[in-house]
């Protein structure tokens, strides 16, 4: 499993450690991933989605999973929540 956010797309950075006495070593930064499960209001059912904790500070900001997904780009979404974002469209178009 990739340490990569589902959502955002944010995965790890590379940097220095460095010593006290100015020594650089290569170190990563790992993102904070959260397995969570949110519900999904137009789908009536809950996705299991593994996700960073800025993006589930986000995710509650724009008001819910599906207000999320129909504003985030396709390309910073993992295939699996391109695949739920398709399903929230369909269903959306269906219903209006």
């Amino acid at each position: 499993m990739s340490r990569r956010c589902e959502l955002t797309g944010k995965t790890r950075q590379i940097g220095h450690r460095v010593s006290h006495s100015n020594r650089k070593t290569k170190r990563r930064f790992l993102p904070n991933l959260l397995n969570v499960t949110l519900t999904s209001e137009l789908l009536g059912r809950s996705v299991r989605l593994r996700i960073s904790a800025n993006a589930l500070k986000t995710v509650d900001h724009r008001g819910g999973l599906d207000a999320f997904l129909l504003a985030a780009k396709d390309n910073e979404l993992s295939p699996r929540a391109l695949d739920i974002k398709r399903q929230v469209v369909k269903k959306r178009a269906a219903t209006a």
